[in-house]
């Protein structure tokens, strides 16, 4: 189980990832980080850019504008969700002269009603919005549910002469379960000189306790007069942890979530907890992914820049094909061919692209890339292995 003061770093941390100031469109960034990799000392025509997006259709823009400013398909570094898939740093470094990782988690955004996590699908029958990302959706269900129950099942009792009193139900007493929401019960239960808990009476389903003064003075005014009511969202993320029992794969199907249960509390609680969650992931995966990097043989004397962010998929029209795409930087790793390299903080990398020109002199025209091909002569494949020309 992890302790609340562990979990509260988080609040800092999403706190540290500025959005306001920070986001520029895809067709804007991409060239800029072209050019910034050229002010690294890559040569043109010789980088090998890798993406290691979510496999949503959202981030198919971000990849075609990747292939158009760089002059190559991208390399396939992610799982889904956004994750980096570590074990492809060899095959990617074998693949291009300068080597470039864009990590990215996304998450939709509807203008209409300004709400993360949503994102219209034109290609639906009905074009309805759907979930976006939805596997950290997906993820983030059960802990929704855990806490949804909390909320409901943890009760106020009206003010009395004798004080404030809480009931809380059994299930979420039980300290010893292998998975769930755990209360910090330190924090709602006062307890008498001996340390006991001071426990007013035992119902069939629940119990019912004297409040510490500490919650007491946090409720305030809202604490209820009259009739008992739920805690609901008054339950902060300081007041409670999970604890759930995962198949320990590295980069498996619990990658995600073994990401995102102990900040959990601080997403679930955010105004934005898709956004939060994306947010998380993506500070979780730079701090990670970049470590690996400087184990990676291939990766030795190479120049190598790793950039990670917040993709924002904004939910297109239904007369658009695409989504107008938003990229939030967050950390970048440099190491180029002399040995050097250095970490680049949020402030510092926006302001390095920002210095770059967001024009690219060598860009490809897909267009005429796609009709050279059309009309190249045809090749003639062989299958004829016992004699060769």
């Amino acid at each position: 189980m992890y302790s609340t003061s562990s979990v509260g770093s988080f609040h800092t941390v999403l706190q540290d990832y500025k959005l306001e100031g920070m986001m520029m469109r895809y067709s804007r960034f991409v060239p800029r980080l072209y050019n910034f990799c050229l002010s690294l000392g890559m040569e043109p025509g010789k980088i090998m850019p890798s993406r290691a997006f979510c496999s949503d259709e959202s981030q198919g823009f971000p990849i075609i504008l990747i292939a158009k400013q760089f002059g190559t398909f991208p390399f396939n570094h992610g799982v889904v969700g956004g994750g980096v898939a570590t074990d492809r740093h060899g095959p990617h470094a074998s693949h291009g002269k300068d080597l470039v990782i864009i990590q990215a988690s996304h998450v939709g955004y509807d203008p209409e009603t300004q709400q993360f996590g949503i994102y219209r699908r034109n290609q639906t029958a009905d074009c309805h919005q759907g979930s976006n990302c939805g596997k950290l959706t997906e993820v983030m269900g059960w802990y929704r549910e855990e806490y949804d129950f909390a909320c409901d099942n943890i009760f106020l009792e009206p003010a009395q002469q004798s004080g404030h009193q809480i009931s809380i139900n059994n299930l979420l007493l039980q300290s010893d379960r292998n998975e769930g929401l755990m209360l910090a019960l330190d924090q709602l239960i006062a307890h008498d000189a001996n340390d006991n808990p001071m426990l007013i009476r035992a119902f069939s389903t629940a119990r019912r306790y004297q409040a510490t003064p500490t919650l007491v003075k946090r409720i305030g005014d809202r604490w209820p007069t009259n009739e008992r009511r739920p805690l609901g969202r008054m339950l902060t993320a300081d007041l409670f942890t999970f604890r759930r029992q995962r198949i320990g794969e590295a980069e498996g199907r619990s990658h995600l979530e073994q990401n995102l249960i102990n900040p959990m509390p601080w997403i679930l609680t955010d105004p934005a907890p898709a956004l939060a969650a994306a947010q998380i992931n993506t500070q979780v995966e730079f701090d990670r992914t970049y470590r690996t990097l400087k184990k990676e043989q291939g990766y030795q004397r190479r120049n190598l820049l790793f950039i990670a962010g917040l993709n924002i998929d904004i939910s297109p029209r239904e007369e658009q094909i695409f989504p107008l795409t938003k990229f939030i930087p967050w950390a970048a790793y440099v190491q180029t061919a002399d040995g050097a390299h250095r970490v680049l903080e949020q402030q510092e990398l926006y302001q390095a692209l920002m210095a770059c020109d967001s024009e690219n002199p060598h860009k490809v025209d897909l267009e005429v890339a796609i009709s050279v091909m059309e009309k190249t002569k045809e090749v003639s494949i062989s299958f004829d292995f016992r004699h060769p020309r």
